[in-house]
């Protein structure tokens, strides 16, 4: 899946790691997302019918949260748009190095926004509390104002991602 975000998105290395990762950090995501929610409203651990849906929730079903990872994925990317490859030292090729500065980006913006309960509760809409057959939209455009305020940056059809 090639998707231009931006004039010069062009790192087709790092697009390729995002692609790769993509079920691995949605369940991330998720599963964050209920601890969180479960250390604030739930901090005696108690189990009632809300608490065991989340509790029992199989993270594979994350397709609704695909339009918010692609889109964080086009902002990581315009953010890092050096596309000059380096020489690395280590022995490891550039798509492995891609995929582990990713994965570690993504947690690390994982847990900051997690501490946003509007968040939170939008995660779980999309995910947990997805009633079947139900379009996202109101939790999608949450979604893509969050990304918009945090990164300082605007997302239009056409235009893709600019600087705000």
């Amino acid at each position: 899946m090639i998707r231009k975000f931006f004039p010069l998105d062009r790192n087709y290395l790092l697009e390729q790691a995002q692609f790769r990762t993509r079920d691995r950090l949605l369940t991330f995501l998720t599963a964050r997302a209920i601890d969180s929610y479960e250390m604030v409203h739930n901090p005696l651990g108690l189990e009632d019918s809300f608490i065991s849906k989340m509790r029992h929730f199989d993270n594979a079903l994350t397709d609704a949260l695909d339009e918010f990872y692609w889109i964080l994925c086009g902002v990581y990317r315009f953010i890092h748009s050096n596309n000059q490859l380096e020489l690395l030292w280590d022995g490891k090729d550039h798509l492995t190095r891609y995929e582990e500065e990713w994965i570690f980006a993504f947690r690390k913006w994982t847990n900051e926004f997690c501490k946003d309960q509007l968040f939170v509760q939008a995660i779980l809409d999309l995910s947990v509390f997805l009633p079947s057959g139900k379009q996202p939209a109101m939790s999608s455009n949450r979604m893509q104002h969050f990304i918009q305020s945090r990164f300082s940056v605007k997302i239009h059809k056409a235009k893709g991602i600019i600087a705000a």
